[in-house]
């Protein structure tokens, strides 16, 4: 769910000129006031990587595009910068590609209190930060199961509640195996307006059953994006845990290289850390040329 690069991009045109086919898009705009709604600084839900530590500079920049202009937020995320461009760019077109579907997350942002909220009745006075363990334990997960049958549970705000930092479940069998704690948010998540003003585009995939959907971007997906980039004005998130930036520069110093692997043998063979855990050892290689 966290990408090593985030494009967001800037269309300069018309509305018109921009075209996104085979997705379904919903305009969120109705009575909208931007001067009287609130401008969140964080996403009202926990997401990975929401870039709120840019949000001042962000909204420097964005004084530097001129009016009528169309901004994409490619890899939306939790929508927070969709969010502070409009609020800051009323006058703008802001596409959100709710690539995670977080607004199904808002959406049943009710449910996710409702269930906290039983939560916090069961816990009591008992000890915040502690371990819970034994029939509270139980307990939790009792409400939880229950809360499957309902058709929704939002995993990941969950896991803010009641694991370690930094651990996230992603479904009920995740959870059962992971260690509890009492971080229970004390009060109910709000995302009035959130939304608001943003035109939302849903990745065709959203619209089917994702249930064995696996995303898998491979080198070769992230340097695509960079192709989309090109011609347009954009702002683009990465960080030093990606070799991005060097890979262009030496790309750039070294234009003629072209791909040394080209033509080349390959030999591959899995190897095995664990027993669910795996990866491919590749052999390349290219024959000395023949003497005549």
């Amino acid at each position: 769910m966290q990408y090593k690069c985030r494009p967001f991009f800037v269309f300069m045109g018309k509305t018109e000129e921009f075209c996104c086919p085979e997705i379904q898009t919903h305009i969120l705009h109705d009575k909208m006031i931007m001067k009287k709604e609130k401008t969140y600084s964080r996403a009202p839900l926990p997401f990975v990587g929401q870039k709120r530590m840019f949000v001042s500079e962000f909204k420097k920049i964005l004084k530097h595009f001129d009016d009528k202009t169309i901004f994409v937020d490619l890899f939306g995320g939790s929508g927070l910068l969709s969010h502070i461009t409009k609020r800051e760019r009323p006058d703008a077109v802001v596409i959100y590609n709710d690539h995670d579907n977080y607004r199904g997350r808002l959406e049943n942002i009710g449910r996710t209190n409702t269930l906290l909220g039983d939560l916090r009745k069961i816990v009591g006075i008992y000890p915040r930060h502690q371990k819970i363990t034994g029939k509270m334990r139980e307990a939790f997960l009792e409400r939880i199961r229950l809360e499957e049958t309902t058709g929704f549970v939002d995993y990941l705000t969950l896991s803010t509640s009641l694991l370690f930092s930094g651990k996230y479940a992603q479904n009920m069998e995740e959870l059962e195996h992971l260690c509890f704690y009492n971080k229970i948010r004390q009060a109910d998540y709000r995302c009035d307006g959130y939304l608001d003003g943003l035109e939302v585009v849903d990745p065709p995939y959203m619209g089917t059953d994702i249930s064995t959907y696996k995303m898998d971007w491979k080198l070769a997906d992230y340097l695509d994006v960079l192709l989309v980039l090109k011609g347009h004005p954009f702002v683009y998130f990465t960080s030093s845990k990606s070799p991005i930036l060097d890979f262009c520069k030496w790309m750039e110093e070294h234009p003629g290289t072209g791909n040394p692997f080209k033509g080349t043998g390959r030999s591959a063979i899995t190897a095995r850390m664990n027993y669910n855990s795996s990866y491919t050892d590749i052999m390349l290689y290219k024959d000395l040329p023949r003497a005549a």
